[in-house]
């Protein structure tokens, strides 16, 4: 029997998470439909677009993302702190950006009639606005404004109505560091895998592509969540080094794995080297950050992320 959404999301034991949606119809998400011919490739741009629109308002940063033909995969970090600091204009704000909100919280935004209000329709808004603040630290309500957006598109194409996505997306919780290294070196590594990309950095509609070409003007992609070299760092961002990570991605890469059809073929030289980042100033970049960025699963494996020590992996 299915656990229900709330005990599978704790930020108590940790902000990060893994969502996949799948569709459900034969025609694909993206891709070509070999029965009509279609291409429906433009709908990764959809995707990609949504996930920045929704990383602008969220209090949720994504860490990977993977567009695929039938299904997306995001990695996503919930800062639920972040969202407890916002005033009550921003909260309006940033739900404004995606919801018309009520009449009285439209007015609330407008200082020359925020002034005519009553102290009952003032106390009215903050109520509500309480209401979006903590939908907008929800995995839920990130992932049902994302499926939904793509869903009317995808209908309105194609012309029809009822159901795209299989159902509700399902969500894996990353307990540690090393969980999440490997759980995003999955998701960017899925194109991959799958025939769609022979490297990384040409695999279209990947965080890790994104990640590969900002670095090549030692620069971190603003709508991702920065690497930042340190587990104890006072900066928010991922706790290990990006050079690192792109080391573990292209190791990992290099393995066949059963029922997969592709890998990276050993004949091409190490990432940084054939991306030309083996001369970057890694420190630097990083420095840069403060400027730039204001179910259970069992599994358990050794894996080194460039953190000084060997952590176990959980996915639950």
């Amino acid at each position: 029997m299915p656990r229900p959404r709330k005990s599978l999301i704790s930020l108590q034991d940790t902000p990060y998470y893994h969502c996949v949606s799948r569709c459900v119809r034969r025609a694909f998400l993206c891709g070509e439909d070999h029965y009509s011919g279609k291409s429906y490739e433009h709908r990764r741009q959809w995707v990609e677009d949504r996930l920045l629109t929704l990383a602008n308002a969220f209090a949720i940063n994504i860490c990977a993302y993977a567009v695929m033909s039938n299904h997306t995969h995001v990695v996503l970090h919930v800062d639920r702190d972040e969202a407890l600091a916002w005033s009550t204009e921003e909260v309006l704000s940033r739900w404004h950006s995606l919801h018309k909100g009520t009449e009285l919280t439209r007015q609330y935004k407008i200082t020359e009639q925020r002034m005519l209000m009553s102290e009952a329709q003032i106390q009215a808004v903050i109520s509500t606005a309480n209401i979006y603040r903590q939908r907008l630290y929800d995995i839920s309500w990130f992932m049902r404004l994302l499926n939904e957006y793509i869903a009317r598109l995808a209908n309105k194409e194609d012309d029809c109505t009822g159901r795209f996505w299989e159902g509700r997306f399902k969500s894996q919780s990353l307990l540690d560091e090393a969980a999440l290294a490997a759980c995003m070196a999955y998701v960017d590594l899925n194109p991959l895998r799958v025939g769609l990309a022979k490297t990384p950095e040409t695999s279209d509609f990947t965080s890790i592509q994104k990640r590969i070409t900002a670095a090549k003007k030692s620069a971190q992609p603003n709508f991702l969540l920065p690497f930042t070299n340190s587990v104890s760092s006072t900066v928010k961002g991922l706790p290990f080094k990006l050079k690192d990570y792109l080391e573990l991605v292209d190791n990992t890469g290099r393995h066949i794995v059963a029922n997969k059809t592709g890998s990276i073929d050993h004949s091409y030289s190490p990432i940084l080297v054939r991306t030309g980042l083996q001369h970057i100033d890694w420190q630097s970049m990083v420095m840069g950050i403060e400027n730039q960025f204001s179910t259970s699963i069992s599994l358990t494996i050794a894996i080194g992320i460039g953190i000084g020590k060997t952590q176990k992996l959980k996915l639950a």
